[in-house]
């Protein structure tokens, strides 16, 4: 396969990413939307937890199957991953219109699980799709231009918290007519980015050989499971050191994302939804400017990190910025100007940009190419399982440990990265891929 990928243009490698705007468009919105409304609905500190569950379970559930199924998938018009991210994306416009009419917890909780299920429909395959295009040399930049349109996105989702507030003033039932306005306005965005990439880019064509491999296979949903298993139990051991990694940085990042409005509003506003509501949106839209900022620290960064990579290696990089993320949260909590929470955040930005490419360079090498799509849903699940364990454990350790203060929840998110950081120390990627 690796003879048959002609290197691709700047351009080229561009249009094949600008998907992952909507995607992380709609992910943002997840991260600094959805728990403000669960509090505009009523919810207590310690709900929030396990009202975003979804996002995990439907992680763990979905991404590995559609990975292997995608695997054994070939359509002369529609390819082998397209179909899959298409109709994720579909699904989370139609979720992204009707989020903002929910009434109560109930129903924006179960919107959630349906945009989830799109959402994480459609990110694996992306994500063996370029690296489906991508000979070696270039897989550093595709993945990092995934973190450069992550970036991107989410920094159009936080930054609508921000301006839409000024521009669309009042309510609309209970909830700020702003919410409408940034889904509506994600909903455009998830699927057009996603048609834009569909259109000018193309799959490469199995050999012959190759299709006669993807026919033999079978694609039940009980053969996938056992293709899923199969792939765990023959996991290169760089996958299993990198599982660690993921287990406390995944696990901070929940932290931070429930209870990054929360803590500002204590520290800068000393206000909480329930005290003083019209404060707590102040703070929720500032929340938006803060990560939209991370966000834009993020695609700056993004093709920086791909030549450090390739210079100072992968792993290196990782720990480093790991390390800015997780200084960066320890200082968050204690900050009571709101400006200055921009320095802070700063670091995250750093670290989100590594986090989200700079680890598949770590493990790609070690992946054979016929089962890229399996193990992209793999590494999911070792994101999804800390998720999961945290929504189940934290809003536990946030009462009786944390006294329910989201400050404290920030400065227990940056000793986890930390310790992160340390278990990035003790992975070893293949020779071949020391230096990607």
């Amino acid at each position: 396969m690796s003879l048959r990928k002609p290197s691709l243009s700047f351009r080229q490698i561009v249009n094949m990413n600008v998907g992952f705007f909507g995607i992380q468009y709609s992910f943002g919105l997840q991260q600094s939307a959805v728990n403000p409304i669960y509090d505009f609905l009523g919810a207590s500190p310690d709900e929030i937890p396990l009202l975003n569950l979804a996002g995990p379970v439907t992680g763990l559930l979905i991404q590995p199957f559609i990975g292997a199924l995608s695997d054994s998938t070939w359509h002369p018009k529609w390819g082998r991953r397209k179909p899959f991210f298409f109709i994720g994306a579909l699904l989370c416009s139609i979720c992204l219109l009707l989020y903002p009419f929910s009434s109560s917890l109930w129903m924006a909780a179960s919107l959630l699980w349906i945009l989830d299920a799109g959402n994480n429909t459609a990110m694996e395959p992306y994500r063996a799709f370029v690296a489906d295009k991508l000979n070696d040399e270039q897989q550093p930049t595709g993945f990092q231009m995934q973190s450069f349109f992550t970036g991107f996105g989410q920094t159009l989702a936080n930054l609508s918290l921000f301006i839409f507030p000024m521009i669309f003033i009042g309510k609309t039932g209970s909830l700020p007519t702003w919410v409408y306005a940034s889904f509506f306005l994600g909903a455009v965005c998830s699927i057009g980015s996603i048609w834009w990439s569909m259109h000018t880019t193309s799959e490469i064509e199995p050999t012959e050989e190759e299709l006669k491999e993807i026919r033999a296979r079978k694609t039940s949903v009980l053969e996938s499971i056992f293709e899923i298993f199969h792939a765990i139990r023959e996991m290169p051991k760089v996958m299993w050191q990198l599982a660690l990694v993921y287990l406390f940085q995944w696990y901070a990042l929940f932290c931070y994302w429930q209870n990054s409005s929360k803590s500002i509003a204590l520290s800068v506003w000393n206000a909480t939804p329930k005290d003083n509501p019209e404060l707590y949106e102040q703070a929720v839209s500032w929340t938006g400017l803060v990560n939209g900022w991370y966000n834009i620290v993020t695609f700056l960064s993004a093709l920086a990190l791909a030549r450090y990579a390739n210079k100072y290696g992968a792993k290196t990089v990782h720990m480093v910025c790991l390390i800015l993320a997780a200084a960066g949260f320890l200082a968050f909590p204690h900050i009571e100007n709101k400006n200055l929470l921009f320095f802070a955040i700063s670091g995250f930005g750093i670290g989100w940009a590594s986090m989200m490419g700079i680890p598949y360079l770590l493990v790609v090498g070690d992946i054979p190419k016929e089962r890229y799509g399996v193990y992209m849903g793999i590494i999911n699940m070792m994101i999804v399982i800390p998720m999961i364990l945290q929504n189940l454990s934290f809003g536990y350790i946030l009462k009786h440990f944390l006294d329910n203060d989201p400050r404290n929840a920030i400065t227990f998110a940056g000793a986890l990265l930390a310790i992160a950081a340390l278990a990035t120390a003790f992975i070893k990627p293949s020779p071949t891929k020391q230096s990607a």
